[in-house]
């Protein structure tokens, strides 16, 4: 697991979201307000999750409702923008999600620069999105193709609103996806964003796959991080970041810097 420390520079570390607004294209998109209103709200988020002490930041259009599984261009173009606009200020390492295109993601990330991506990049699921297939050794001969060989890729196998067509526990999904894929980590949510993911079947995931970073994936907040990060190997973390804790509201940077210091009290630092 040393990459972990080397790209993050920390054990169990936290990596916090930074959600961007609609995109152009999309129903909640602020026309008037335009790419520079979604520029402006992710700077002041971005410098609220640094300020409060994060080790990682991850880029996400989680405000482009509903998700499409295959995006339009229009939306990693603006993210790529947006990103490479704050990028003098980003000051830790950095990440990107394009939902739920894996090949967006990977295009985002080279472009970019990030050094590491999450994304459903393996299985089949019936979810609200309608049928969800993947193509996980596709995904991963055209990030090798445009250049993208070292970015780390994390693995959702718990996809939100979305449940696998096939009848195999966790455990075997986890132990098979590792075989056949060879992941940087995994990733375990719960049902959608900001909802806790369940200790047990965390427990399970990292019980079948020692050797492979596992990371809690959401819901993860001050009450529960202990109990989160002495089973996970880090943490992927948004809306408890937020105003309220609502998922929509801006970040605050002090909820931030009471969460850092609940971890690093976990590490014993």
């Amino acid at each position: 697991m040393s990459w972990i420390t080397d790209l993050f520079g920390t054990e169990k570390p936290v990596i916090a979201m930074c959600h961007f607004r609609a995109m152009p294209g999309d129903p909640g998109y602020d026309a008037e307000g335009g790419v520079e209103k979604v520029l402006e709200d992710a700077r002041a988020d971005l410098h609220a999750l640094q300020n409060g002490g994060v080790d990682a930041i991850m880029f996400s259009n989680e405000s482009s409702l509903p998700y499409l599984l295959q995006t339009q261009r229009v939306t990693s173009a603006t993210m790529s923008r947006i990103i490479g606009e704050l990028h003098a200020e980003i000051t830790v390492p950095y990440g990107v999600n394009v939902l739920w295109d894996p090949m967006a993601t990977i295009d985002t990330a080279v472009a970019t620069g990030a050094g590491f991506v999450r994304e459903i990049f393996s299985g089949v699921y019936s979810s609200e999105y309608g049928l969800w297939n993947t193509n996980a050794g596709e995904t991963s001969r055209h990030k090798h193709a445009i250049g993208g060989a070292g970015i780390r890729q994390l693995y959702n196998i718990v996809p939100e609103s979305a449940a696998p067509l096939a009848t195999r526990d966790i455990a075997q999904v986890a132990k098979s996806t590792v075989f056949n894929f060879q992941p940087d980590a995994l990733c375990v949510s719960g049902l959608t964003a900001g909802t806790e993911t369940d200790a047990s079947i965390l427990t399970a995931v990292k019980g079948a796959v020692a050797d492979t970073p596992v990371f809690a994936n959401t819901g993860v907040r001050t009450t529960n991080v202990a109990e989160q990060l002495s089973i996970a190997d880090g943490a992927v973390v948004g809306t408890t970041f937020k105003r309220d804790g609502h998922i929509w509201n801006e970040v605050e940077e002090k909820r931030v810097a009471e969460f850092v210091a609940a971890v690093r009290e976990v590490r014993g630092q």
